[in-house]
Formats: structure tokens, sequence, C-alpha cells
């Protein structure tokens, strides 16, 4: 059986293979833009070959644009390295059910070279990257996601055939905290709601949002690398149930002109033994590690954002009093910042208000945790807490473009020290990827200003 939080044994795995009750085991890595890839196995091939073994792949998994386009640029994996294969070696402790796929169990993988080394460029690997360096100090990280997202009521194939216009929002109006609202679309939210919990997760709550048709169900925190899993296989098991009901959802970061969809990440550290560390006797409750937290945030917030928003789309957010930020600056309780501080004593914990729902959480989390280091490592201090109407300061604007900020990005001596070249470059060339291609399209609003007008 399912454990009580819905993950499986790895012998309950086994008993529900022999009683005919799991045939099909999903094999999974996250890639860079933060999709599932990997294989369906069947479930006795898994357990005979797959489970002591890993399984492999091609390993150009890690180094194609959004369309799956093999392209240039990348050191690992190319026409002239031949494409080899990498190794998907599962991690075990996510072994789980899908209850929205019958018969289907599935399981999380490192991503490694075929010696067993892992493979940095990995989003999985980044993150544990920094996880192992937070540890050498005796530090856990505790993240939790908050993803938006807007429901349509067209399929996901009419909305291609739409090319994504004229599509029918689930909610004709603001339906943010509405509890009438919400409940015309209970049935499909209700359904993610409960086949989240049925596979491992913690839900919280729903909500409607600013957004017409936008929502956002959120999930109680957890161990980082626990909540980045969760949110991967929560995305996509959203889309499949969405699929379901005949309907469709976006995470995209700025679906049209009015509010996007945001994804705050809540950030915090515990000791080894779980005793908060970022409460203390200083002002605000904090301690001498949570200033310095805070500094390093702000002090890598613009060289890190690319990481927060890996995508042409994602900068669109961040327009003034959209309740997406705009200004590096950090606030008590201030959702006009950057940096929110929200909670006390052992709740005391960092929102970082920059990433949309595109984000890849293993990538952003990795960000926020080397940013809080550098403060801690270089003792540095905060600049005084900000109060007021951030949108309208003076203070320093984030990155306004995927070019700023992957350019910033790669100049940082600060990201190559705490990712290492390998892992800079391998994401910079992918913001070149993805800089190229918007650069050579001709876009509607292109047309409709131009073809007669002009």
């Amino acid at each position: 059986m399912a454990s009580e939080t819905g993950k499986l044994t790895v012998q309950a795995l086994r008993d529900r293979v022999a009683a005919g009750g799991v045939d099909t085991v999903l094999v999974a890595i996250t890639d860079m833009q933060g999709r599932l890839q990997g294989k369906r196995c069947g479930a006795r091939y898994f357990i005979e070959e797959v489970l002591a073994h890993g399984t492999e792949g091609c390993n150009y998994l890690l180094a194609v644009d959004v369309d799956m386009n093999t392209v240039d640029g990348y050191e690992m994996s190319s026409w002239e390295r031949g494409y080899g294969d990498l190794l998907m070696a599962p991690d075990l402790d996510t072994l789980r059910l899908l209850p929205w796929l019958e018969g289907t169990a599935m399981v999380m993988c490192d991503v490694q070279w075929l010696d067993g080394t892992p493979m940095p460029a990995s989003p999985r690997q980044i993150l544990k990257a920094q996880l192992d360096r937070l540890a050498e100090r005796g530090l856990k990280a505790y993240v939790g996601t908050e993803l938006e997202f807007i429901v349509f009521n067209d399929t996901f194939e009419s909305a291609w055939d739409k090319s994504y216009r004229h599509l029918e929002p689930a909610n004709q109006y603001n339906v943010d905290y509405s509890l009438l609202g919400t409940a015309r679309i209970e049935p499909l939210l209700r359904d993610i709601r409960n086949s989240m919990e049925s596979a491992g997760m913690y839900v919280e709550s729903a909500k409607g949002e600013c957004n017409l048709g936008q929502h956002e169900i959120a999930f109680r925190y957890d161990e980082a690398l626990a909540t980045c899993d969760n949110h991967s296989i929560y995305k996509t098991g959203a889309k499949e149930i969405a699929a379901k009901h005949g309907k469709s959802l976006t995470f995209m970061a700025k679906y049209d002109e009015r509010e996007g969809n945001s994804c705050h990440i809540h950030l915090s550290f515990r000791s080894d033994e779980g005793d908060a560390v970022l409460a203390g006797d200083r002002e605000h409750g904090f301690s001498e590690l949570m200033e310095q937290f805070i500094a390093g945030q702000l002090a890598c917030l613009p060289e890190f954002t690319y990481l927060l928003a890996p995508n042409i789309n994602s900068y669109k957010r961040f327009v003034a009093g959209s309740f997406a930020p705009t200004a590096v600056a950090w606030g008590l309780d201030n959702r006009t910042c950057s940096l929110r501080v929200v909670g006390h004593g052992e709740s005391l914990r960092v929102e970082n208000r920059l990433p949309g729902g595109d984000v890849n959480p293993y990538l952003a989390v990795a960000a926020l945790i080397a940013a809080g280091l550098h403060g801690i490592e270089n003792e540095l201090e905060p600049e005084p807490i900000f109060e007021g109407n951030a949108y309208t300061s003076d203070k320093q604007h984030v990155p306004t473009t995927l070019r700023e900020a992957s350019a910033l990005f790669g100049g940082s001596k600060i990201a190559r020290e705490a990712f290492g070249d390998e892992v800079v470059d391998h994401y910079t060339n992918a913001a070149r990827v993805e800089l190229d291609a918007y650069d050579a399209a001709v876009t509607d609003w292109e047309r409709i200003r131009g073809f007669e007008r002009l």
C-alpha cells in the first residue's frame, strides 16, 4: 500500500505490481525549462532492471530549446560529441502513485553521466550542489512555492488550433478570494487538489486570483529538494488533469496585459537539529544570520534574476502596480518589494516575489540559497528596511529583459564561484538561443501595427 503521505516504498510497489494494480512506472528528470522528461517503463522491467541500474536517455535533453530542437553552443552535448547518453538514476525517496493516470507510479531521477558522476547542468544537480554547501554549515533549506495558473474552457488542442487567441477564460471577472467564483470550476480544482494529496503532497488551500480564470493552489512547505520535485510533478499533473476535464491551463508568466502568473518562493533555514536560525533578538526579531541572508539576497538579485525569470515572457510581469516587483528592495509584509519578509519566530522567512509561473524551481531555489550563502560567508549587512511604495521609489530596478538579465548572470563573479563556469556558460547559452529565436520572429503585434498603416 501507499504510505500515509501518498509515497510508495519499493516493497509496496512490488506488491502492487504483483497484484496487477500498477503496470507502468514513469521515470522522470527535469529539463532546463523545468519540464518533466523521461520514459514510461513497464512495471516489471522497472523492478527487475531500472530499480538497480537506472535507465538511459539522450543527453540532448539538457541541450535543446522549448521546441526540442537541437541547438549549438553547448559544451556537454552536440553533434560533434555525438549526442551520447545520460543516466537517469532513480531517487527512491520520490517513488509515488499518480492517481490521475491509471495503474501508474513515478520516480524522480538524478541525472548522471554513464560513469555515475553528477551532470553539472542538470537543474536537480545544481540545487543539490547548493544544498551540499548549506549542509557544510549545518543548515537545511525549507521552501514553499506558490504557483498561479489561468484556466480556459478550451481544450489544449483547440487552444493550439486557435494559436492561443480568443480563448474563453473559466471566469469572466476578477475572482480574487471569491468563493462564488472558484465554485464555478471547483470540479477541476478539487480533482487537482485531491490528486496531488494522493500523490504525496500536502495541500493547504485554493483561491481565486485577479486575472480572468486565474487560480492558485497552495502546498505546505517542505525541504527544498522535495518541494521542487513536488512543484514539477504538480505542474505537469495539473495540465493532465485539466485535459481530462476538457479544459486547458497555462503557467506562463504573462498570458495577456492583465495580471501575470506568479510563483512566489518562500525560503527559510534551519539547523540540522531543526532549530529556526533566522529568528533572534536583533531588530525585527532577526538573528545575525537573517540579516546576512537578506543582504546576500539583495546583493545577488540583479545578477541572479535570470535563474528566477528564465524566459523572454518572464519580464513582461514586472509592471508597476501589478503585484509583481520592479524594485530591488526588502520590506516587512510589503508586497511592493522584491523581497517580502513574513512570519515571526519559527515561521520567519523571506518571500521572493520575482519568479513567475514559468520558473524552473530547482534553478530558482539554488539561486536563492547561493545568494543567502554569499551574504553569510561575507558577513554582509542589509540596507535599511524599505517602507512605503517601492514602485515609486528610487531603488535599483530589477532587470527588464532576458538580454539584460542573462548578460548580468554570465558576467557575474558571484555566480561563477557559486555554480561553476560550466553551469553559467550552459545557461547563458540557453538564453542566447531564446533571444536569437525571438529576434528572428515576426509577431502579430508587428503585423497589426505595420501591415497597412506603415
